[in-house]
């Protein structure tokens, strides 16, 4: 494995291509080429099939960094030149779908390599390998503005398309045993992190397949999104009580006109399982506040950092021949040890 194609060239996608271009070779894929990036760019429309499908006819492996909505053709074009594919989706749908391609597909198919999903299952999972039997499994990441201002108390340093997908759609979760579907932007909870309060809430797809993994195995696990006391109400009266979640494009316009995204930002991942260790129950916890960094001289956002190393970790661990070589990896499955050793994996270790 040694031609990687990056398609979406945004603030994520140029990062997982700058990441990648150390140990791989890299060509980026965009409608427009962005400036100073160090390596080759093609240019083109990936609506088109066949320009898709000629591009990615020369690469060994395709990283798709772009919005939920624009995977799938990648995907259908990865599985037909029998390529490596990896994604950033938080999207359930664009995942069954990928999931379906994999069980024919000549190489890897794996989806949901970002930070949640992703990253915090690869943690969670980490964490219910130490235990005999589970009980309850809670999940919570929070990509937010260091220093917070206004009512909602946030920049869009993420997706907005991305942010109001997990906002409006079901989350699944396993509560009293048994696997069902609840409202994002509900069960929401306080949160203290070291002295500073936080709400969390449920949103969909964080959770990417560890409810299918872990149904008749614990009693409850949920994900739920960190973000400063207040928001998630805003956020109901916005798209539920002036049913902007009807104009997705006018919500995703208006968000990013009044937040738009903040150099000093934090990403806190926390993860808690509970369990019986033989006889004994216990508790066990993961926490992590993560900040920017500089890479190759340039600062990066925390929340692009986190994303990008993330996926970059899994396609080394692919290249590596350190997970399958073929079908469909579920994050879950991918070792946290092994996951911090590759170069763009030790990030994690190194930054917070």
């Amino acid at each position: 494995m040694k031609n990687i194609a990056v398609i979406g060239l945004g603030k994520v996608g140029s990062l997982v291509a700058t990441l990648l271009n150390d140990i791989f070779t890299v060509t980026g894929v965009d409608q427009k080429a962005p400036a100073g990036l160090p390596f080759n760019i093609v240019t083109g429309d990936i609506n088109d099939a066949k320009f898709l499908e000629n591009t990615l006819s020369k690469q060994d492996a395709v990283v798709s960094c772009l919005p939920y909505n624009l995977n799938l053709p990648v995907a259908e074009a990865a599985f037909k030149t029998g390529i490596h594919y990896f994604d950033l989706t938080e999207d359930v749908p664009t995942t069954s779908a990928i999931r379906k391609m994999a069980e024919t597909s000549k190489g890897v198919m794996a989806p949901q390599c970002g930070l949640a999903p992703g990253f915090i299952g690869i943690v969670g999972a980490d964490l219910c390998h130490r235990f005999t039997k589970l009980r309850d499994v809670e999940l919570r990441v929070g990509a937010l503005p260091r220093f917070p201002n206004g009512l909602m108390a946030y920049s869009f340093t993420w997706s907005p398309a991305g942010v109001i997908n997990e906002y409006i759609n079901d989350a699944e979760v396993i509560h009293n045993g048994i696997r069902k579907m609840v409202p994002s932007l509900d069960g929401i909870e306080q949160i203290n992190i070291e002295g500073q309060e936080f709400e969390a809430f449920s949103t969909s797809g964080g959770l990417g397949t560890l409810c299918e993994t872990l149904e008749g195995k614990v009693d409850t696990l949920n994900y739920k999104t960190i973000r400063y006391p207040g928001h998630a109400r805003l956020m109901r009266f916005l798209l539920y009580e002036l049913i902007l979640k009807d104009k997705r494009a006018l919500t995703e316009q208006i968000l990013t006109e009044a937040k738009p995204p903040v150099r000093e930002d934090v990403v806190y991942v926390y993860a808690v399982v509970e369990g019986w260790k033989g006889q004994e129950l216990a508790r066990e916890e993961f926490y992590q506040a993560y900040h920017p960094i500089t890479i190759n001289g340039k600062e990066w956002r925390a929340i692009s950092w986190t994303t990008a190393a993330s996926v970059a970790a899994v396609v080394e661990m692919v290249a590596n021949k350190e997970l399958p070589q073929k079908g469909f990896i579920k994050q879950e499955e991918i070792p946290f040890e092994k996951f911090l050793k590759t170069k763009n994996g030790s990030l994690y270790g190194k930054n917070h």
